[in-house]
């Protein structure tokens, strides 16, 4: 596992404390309950819903992307490299996350991120459709 420096710690920390207050406007952390065709499909029973983007006052990113990703009952996300750094947070539903070095489980109200370069793919564990609402950090 890569360590982190004081200055990454802290840039992350100023990130993760920017994003906060997004997530709260972007209708709290409840999820909003999809039509089945809403959005754009990504994998077989996952679809992409855009909540909304705003500017950021982060000096390394120009903007900031609110987006859901809606999860069928035991849906899955393969692991992809992922574009941008994000901060993701469960908004329904109960998840386990693969990353290429570890694999943890997630329930409605866990946060966790991802970085650019780095792969990452979520299972729904849960018997109900599940949420990630993310937040992506688009590079100024």
């Amino acid at each position: 596992m890569e360590t982190m420096n004081r200055r990454s710690a802290i840039a992350l920390g100023v990130a993760a404390a920017a994003v906060a207050p997004l997530f709260a406007l972007a209708r709290s952390a409840t999820a909003k309950e999809y039509g089945p065709n809403e959005g754009k499909e990504i994998a077989p029973g996952v679809r992409l819903v855009e909540v909304g983007t705003g500017t950021s006052d982060i000096p390394a990113y120009k903007s900031i992307s609110i987006v859901d990703i809606v999860f069928q009952p035991g849906a899955v996300a393969p692991e992809e490299v992922m574009d941008n750094d994000m901060v993701c947070t469960i908004a329904a539903g109960e998840f386990t996350i693969k990353k290429a070095d570890k694999e943890f489980k997630l329930r409605e109200g866990d946060m966790y991120t991802c970085a650019k370069g780095k792969t990452d793919g979520s299972t729904n564990t849960s018997a109900v459709v599940g949420v990630h609402r993310i937040a992506i950090l688009i590079p100024a």
